[in-house]
């Protein structure tokens, strides 16, 4: 079994205001750098065997802080780890979005996985489509590192795929649980099949939190 830590990047300014980020490379406000900080502290005694990144900044640089301290383990980027992308939905807040784009806005919180966004500047892809990728993705590197613990930082919408396939959850259901900034995530994957051990881990953000107040 390959022991996957999985990761969603630290806050960004756009997170806060939900402001939708897809493949729009927005970097760590303030508060995702402390959470990102925090998470290296809580992970420096972890054993890993290799670092794992989408490309996007914000994932970089909350790999990179975790990277830090565990200078032996390599780390990598990949483009197939980046969060779905919105096509002109990107850099909207959902309410333009559902002032804008009524049909489409409905369309997708109405979880229909097979439709996609209008053509913006970046990539639309439909959730079966992003779904795919992601659950491919991680496939790749459980497979790289076989029977060794690798740590991968992506997206909120990464983790989403990978916690609906580990629990058997369909991909057209409500996202009914919580995919937190800078929170650890433990999975495990063997004989192609991605299962779930410990989800949601935040108790090492709370001192970060406290710094900022």
């Amino acid at each position: 079994m390959t022991r996957i830590l999985l990761i969603r990047h630290g806050e960004t300014a756009w997170n806060a205001v939900r402001r939708l980020q897809g493949h729009t490379d927005i970097p760590l406000s303030t508060t995702g750098e402390r959470q990102a900080e925090a998470l290296a502290r809580a992970l420096a005694k972890e054993p890993l065997d290799a670092i794992i990144s989408s490309d996007l900044g914000r994932a970089v640089q909350t790999a990179q802080a975790v990277a830090a301290l565990h200078p032996q383990v390599p780390l990598h980027t990949d483009a197939g780890l980046r969060e779905r992308g919105y096509g002109a939905f990107e850099g909207l807040l959902y309410t333009e979005i559902a002032e804008r784009y009524p049909i489409e806005f409905a369309e997708w919180q109405a979880r229909d996985v097979d439709a996609v966004m209008p053509a913006g500047e970046r990539v639309a892809e439909s959730f079966r489509q992003f779904y795919q990728r992601c659950q491919e993705g991680i496939a790749r590197w459980a497979a790289q590192y076989p029977d060794q613990s690798i740590l991968i930082v992506a997206h909120g919408g990464v983790l989403e795929c990978a916690y609906r396939a580990a629990c058997g959850l369909s991909i057209d259901g409500p996202r009914d649980f919580q995919v937190k900034n800078a929170s650890i995530n433990r999975f495990a994957y063997g004989n192609g099949v991605l299962s779930l051990v410990q989800w949601g881990e935040v108790a090492h953000l709370a001192a970060a939190m406290d710094d900022i107040i």
